[in-house]
């Protein structure tokens, strides 16, 4: 099966890294799994024989097709395969997707394309259904950045870690994939998804969201100039945050002093 670069897929070739990915989501047989990308199956068997049921999205038409008339032909009955843009179905139809998942939990799995990462934690996020836990290949820079603490924070990594605690299980070399990717990649794990960082701060997500994009919005500025109209530097100063200081250098705490400061 040949790789579609316009859908950046890189096929998975190394059983370990399938292995650490079951063991990074710790599959039980009661879980219902959301896999992002099936492409030949070689995740979708094994999460097929450990879970209860696999919703298998592939945006790729002839792969989806291939893939659910080899799982028939095996005899394996509890994975639906779903032909669609996992974006597209986040974004206008997760009800239905929502609905195929049939629960209140469920696990997200898979070998994602590179460009899909940032867009789809956010969509996953923003639904009201969370998963309970998420299990990806991303590029290995990208999870960096996610992991990443102050002085190195990022929109990325704040935007994950208000909702769970990410952490990068394996680096995986590129020669685990065909094609060979031009850079490594890693598993990284997502664990104790909620939205109770907001509940318990008692925020509003869309303006917690604003101000993080407007502190990051030029990002070798000081922060007291990317937010200059909101708060002034005497507030910033009075919050004990250093008054040089920069949007990368601050700690998910510090932010939601000054988001209280200017919206109490």
């Amino acid at each position: 099966m040949y790789a579609k670069k316009s859908l950046g897929q890189n096929f998975l070739l190394c059983a370990w890294v399938i292995d650490e990915l079951l063991s990074a989501a710790e599959i039980k047989n009661t879980d219902i799994i959301l896999e992002i990308g099936p492409g030949t199956g070689v995740l979708t068997r094994p999460l097929a024989h450990m879970a209860k049921k696999v919703i298998a999205v592939e945006k790729d038409e002839r792969l989806a097709a291939k893939l659910a008339d080899s799982l028939k032909k095996e005899g394996i009955s509890n994975v639906e395969i779903v032909p669609a843009d996992i974006l597209d179905l986040l974004k206008s139809d997760f009800h239905s997707l929502n609905y195929k998942l049939s629960t209140k939990s469920y696990k997200l799995i898979g070998n994602i394309p590179y460009y899909l990462t940032s867009r789809l934690l956010r969509l996953i996020f923003e639904q009201t259904t969370l998963p309970e836990k998420i299990a990806l290949t991303v590029q290995k820079e990208v999870s960096e950045r996610i992991i990443a603490t102050p002085p190195d924070m990022s929109i990325l990594g704040i935007s994950v870690q208000v909702f769970g605690k990410p952490s990068v299980i394996k680096t995986i070399p590129s020669s685990c994939f065909y094609p060979k990717p031009k850079v490594n990649s890693a598993i990284l794990a997502i664990s104790g998804i909620s939205d109770d960082f907001f509940k318990k701060n008692k925020l509003n997500k869309e303006n917690f969201f604003s101000l993080i994009k407007l502190g990051f919005s030029q990002k070798r500025k000081k922060l007291s100039n990317n937010l200059r109209g909101l708060i002034s530097s005497a507030i910033i100063a009075d919050l004990k945050i250093p008054i040089n200081a920069r949007a990368e250098e601050l700690s998910l705490g510090q932010w939601v002093k000054i988001l209280r400061a200017i919206k109490p």
